[in-house]
């Protein structure tokens, strides 16, 4: 029953994860192509309780007109293994409104050199998050408490 170091799960709250994923520099946004899941590094903020992300020419395949997309970030070290992981599911939408894209250029410096075409909110509806803690031997660690209500359906006709 796991080698030396396993580790336990731990379930993090909503507002935990998205504290979390406000702190890593990047992470990967899942979205669909020809029913196919397409995977991309992006470095995003966390404002409320939505990502932004800037996109890139060659990424416009991401529509942002109301796509279900996944956003997935992670911090773990290899030596003490010990870490998180946080999913974020939800709709992807282009940031129209002139002020708003300015202000989120700003704050959002791409990591690679091609044009940023567009800024897209993912408005989360799903929030997951876990952490590997410690095996002690004491007893199993309880999840944590949810405080996000429960998911809202998906609606992807907007």
């Amino acid at each position: 029953m796991g080698g030396n170091g396993a580790r336990k799960l731990r379930e993090l709250s909503a507002a935990d994860s998205l504290k979390r994923l406000a702190g890593a520099q990047y992470g990967r946004i899942v979205y669909s192509r020809r029913g196919l899941p397409i995977i991309r590094p992006v470095n995003h903020i966390v404002e409320a309780d939505a990502i932004v992300v800037r996109a890139h020419l060659g990424a416009s395949l991401l529509r942002g007109d109301g796509q279900v997309v996944a956003y997935e970030a992670d911090d773990f070290d290899e030596h003490t293994r010990r870490g998180w992981s946080v999913i974020v599911t939800g709709v992807a939408r282009v940031v129209v409104d002139p002020e708003q894209v300015q202000r989120y250029e700003t704050l959002l410096d791409p990591w690679i050199n091609l044009p940023m075409d567009h800024v897209i909110r993912i408005e989360t509806e799903i929030v997951t998050g876990l952490e590997l803690v410690e095996d002690g031997a004491g007893p199993d660690i309880p999840p944590a408490p949810r405080q996000d209500p429960a998911p809202r359906p998906i609606d992807d006709r907007r």
